[in-house]
């Protein structure tokens, strides 16, 4: 009730003051925080595909919809325009798709590392979210009908974009990466 995206889950905050949680409560083989980090990584590779998923899908809708729908007398696919945008939606689902497949070779011979992670969430679902707003935009009016599945993974993907680390959280992490030097301590 009163969300605009992510709506067939359930959101609530919850909140501790001065808890103390004894020995006997941890998690089995828990790694202190490590353990969690790792839960995160696994989250966000999910994301990377699934944002990838998000958008295969806009564009899928996109793409017949630019065959059915007729403006002066022809397919708004038969436009210069509209076939640029379906060219570069599908160029840039691409490689997403190529980037998440490496991310997965790396985590199977076991030598992928955070950042690897952290460059395909922000990149997948960046260019899942644009994808979306592309499709809606090549939709027309009938974008904005609920019988359509680009503008609810748009909004969908506005909350992805947030969970599990904004895009300034995954620059910082390949800005360290990259330079060496921590930007936040």
């Amino acid at each position: 009730e009163g969300k605009l995206s992510l709506r067939v889950g359930l959101t609530a905050e919850i909140g501790f003051a001065d808890c103390a949680i004894p020995a006997s409560a941890l998690l089995p083989q828990s790694r202190g925080l490590r353990s969690p980090l790792e839960c995160l990584n696994h989250a966000r590779f999910g994301i990377a595909w699934g944002a990838i998923g998000a958008a295969m899908a806009c564009y899928d809708e996109a793409r017949q919809h630019a065959l059915r729908r007729v403006q002066f007398g022809r397919p708004i696919g038969s436009f210069q325009l509209v076939q640029a945008k379906l060219a570069r939606m599908l160029t840039e689902i691409t490689k997403a798709q190529l980037l998440a497949w490496r991310v997965a070779q790396l985590k199977d011979s076991g030598s992928v590392r955070h950042y690897h992670i952290s460059m395909a969430k922000m990149n997948n679902v960046a260019m899942a979210l644009e994808t979306a707003r592309t499709a809606r935009d090549l939709l027309g009016a009938e974008g904005i009908l609920d019988s359509h599945v680009s503008f609810r993974h748009m909004c969908n993907l506005e909350s992805v974009k947030t969970y599990e680390g904004t895009e300034d959280i995954h620059l910082l992490v390949l800005g360290q990466q990259i330079t060496g030097i921590p930007a936040f301590s």
